[in-house]
């Protein structure tokens, strides 16, 4: 029988996260974190032995925090939040005071991540999507958004132990996760891939000897036909991290900083690759570009200036798009 856990600090909105089915709230996001007004960035596990933890990290580049009145009253539910680009999704949602929810399977992890941050800001729920009972119904309560960033390697590797190949991460933990979101969910964000419609050609083929892009295909379709709203972004080869310089100020100028510009396409057209820091704004920005709804877009970073965090310009990108 499943340890039941109750946190008496709990909004009472959220009393029916005691934990059931193993899923159980953490307790180590209880003090409030002064955020400075720059934009930061987090580094993987791999680095945790820094004294400085990854929300204490940051770099110069400020976040357009302009629209609070809408984003005070979104929830996003963030799933693979403790991977390269989920990190800093999770993280710039932090800095923009939108609140968020994170589906883990390991707990510490976000602690060791993101540090203790105020339980209304970020909420931690325990789960795999691999496994479909995980998903209890308490879990997405009060959920507005969702950003989906799970994945694994494309080739055999250390990360496939555990059963964590792309069949199961990549179809079953989406099509479980799909099942399992309630109708009132009002955006769904997928991160795929480019060239999962070209699974059989030249170069991808070679890229799909294990399945991965047949697998993120068949998540992408499910998600189509699950009756959801929903923007899929299909990223180029991700660069960029996973952060694990303890000077990731520095990081970040040596590298995104000369690949700031942003090219999006349609129709899996795209070659070529992507900092994982644009994958993440883009992410976050079609939340709320209504005109990106029902449609996929793959998306690369080139040298020059890019968008940064304008909503703007990032709408003018997406459909720029769609008119090519």
């Amino acid at each position: 029988m499943a340890t039941t856990t109750n946190l008496s600090f709990a909004p009472p909105s959220y009393s029916r996260f005691a934990a059931t089915k193993s899923q159980i709230r953490n307790p180590l996001f209880t003090s409030p974190l002064p955020l400075p007004s720059s934009f930061f960035l987090v580094r993987n596990e791999a680095s945790l032995s820094s004294s400085i933890t990854p929300v204490q990290a940051f770099t110069e580049e400020a976040v357009d925090t302009s629209d609070l009145a809408s984003s005070s009253s979104k929830l996003v539910l963030v799933v693979g939040g403790t991977g390269g680009v989920g990190q800093l999704v999770v993280a710039s949602l932090l800095k923009r005071n939108i609140r968020s929810r994170l589906l883990l399977r390991d707990l510490d992890k976000a602690t060791k991540l993101f540090g203790k941050q105020d339980e209304y800001s970020l909420q931690v729920v325990k789960g795999d999507t691999r496994n479909a009972e995980d998903l209890d119904p308490s879990m997405f309560e009060g959920v507005t958004h969702v950003i989906c960033t799970t994945g694994t390697t494309a080739f055999p590797s250390k990360r496939w132990n555990e059963e964590n190949t792309p069949e199961k991460v990549d179809w079953e933990g989406v099509k479980n996760l799909i099942s399992a979101l309630p109708s009132s969910v009002k955006r769904v964000v997928l991160v795929s891939s480019v060239g999962v419609t070209k699974s059989n050609e030249l170069p991808w083929s070679i890229m799909n000897l294990f399945g991965v892009l047949k697998y993120k295909k068949m998540g992408e379709d499910f998600l189509r036909d699950s009756g959801l709203p929903f923007t899929i972004i299909r990223p180029g080869r991700l660069t960029d991290g996973p952060y694990t310089s303890y000077d990731l100020n520095t990081l970040l100028k040596a590298t995104a900083g000369e690949r700031r510009g942003v090219v999006i396409g349609q129709g899996d057209k795209l070659v070529g690759e992507v900092s994982r820091l644009v994958v993440a704004e883009a992410c976050i920005q079609a939340l709320d570009i209504e005109f990106t709804q029902g449609k996929a877009y793959e998306i690369n970073s080139v040298k020059g200036d890019g968008p940064g965090s304008d909503p703007r310009q990032w709408r003018e990108l997406f459909k720029a798009a769609e008119s090519k």
